[in-house]
């Protein structure tokens, strides 16, 4: 996944608007093209004969359909994720020129001009993690998670213990765990940097936002969010871009209000 190197810089001013009116900041393949989609369907044909055996006599489905079903599925959840998502992002760093100077500063240091920028180019861009993470932590785009228990076992919190019963309903409440004076300094306060250096990284053990914590692996058994790396990456994609481009962005709600485009 990779986006052409920003465009010649000049100085812009825009009216509110509607995002439908405004030019994108990068092309996001949300849905595969043609090509993408037949080369995954011939990957996914060599790989894992017993599940695919299993959703063709259980539900009836082809290998096809059995794909089609998933990316639909994939994409609707990306959709609406990133539509929750992406304004809290933008509400983060609109009327913070401190914050944006940072930001700025950092990208343009660590990212030559005219790099195509993709996952692995934006790796070491720490502060611009940390933004990201901090945003997740006050504005999970899914706040709540609902489970029932597979067996007996005992919840610890901080200074209690729940003994719950196989088959209970349980509800997480993200903001909860996530807010917890306990693990996090001030934590009603967004906090840009909170998640930098060995103590930040430390509390990435503590950041819940995708059903689990950000250091976790998402599998079967733990319902943790299969796609966290992949939308934490692309909004650090996001800001990276939009501070390649331009010096400051102002925004309101889910619509960029005014951006100043770098000399």
């Amino acid at each position: 996944m990779g986006f052409p190197p920003a465009p010649p810089h000049h100085q812009r001013q825009l009216p509110a608007t509607t995002r439908r009116d405004l030019p994108p900041l990068f092309r996001l393949p949300i849905l595969p093209r043609q090509r993408r989609l037949q080369k995954t369907l011939r990957i996914r044909r060599t790989t894992r004969p017993s599940r695919a055996s299993k959703r063709r006599t259980e539900f009836n489905l082809s290998k096809e359909e059995t794909i089609h079903n998933l990316l639909f599925v994939l994409g609707f959840n990306a959709f609406g994720g990133f539509t929750i998502f992406f304004p809290s992002l933008l509400s983060a760093l609109s009327g913070k020129p401190e914050l944006q100077a940072k930001l700025r500063e950092e990208v343009r240091s660590k990212i030559k001009p005219g790099t195509n920028l993709t996952f692995e180019s934006v790796k070491d861009l720490e502060l611009v993690h940390s933004v990201v993470y901090e945003t997740l932590r006050l504005n999970p785009p899914v706040p709540l998670q609902y489970a029932r228990a597979r067996k007996d076992f005992q919840l610890s919190s901080h200074d209690s213990v729940f003994e719950i019963k196989k088959g209970d309903l349980l509800c997480g409440f993200q903001k909860v765990a996530m807010t917890d004076p306990k693990i996090f300094d001030d934590p009603e306060t967004f906090v840009p940097d909170r998640f930098t250096k060995e103590k930040g990284r430390e509390l990435l053990n503590y950041l819940f936002w995708s059903n689990g914590p950000q250091t976790g692996s998402p599998s079967d058994r733990n319902k943790q969010c299969a796609a966290k790396d992949y939308v934490t990456m692309t909004a650090v994609l996001f800001v990276t871009h939009m501070f390649q481009r331009y010096d400051s962005v102002t925004a309101s709600g889910s619509s960029i209000t005014a951006v100043e485009k770098a000399n």
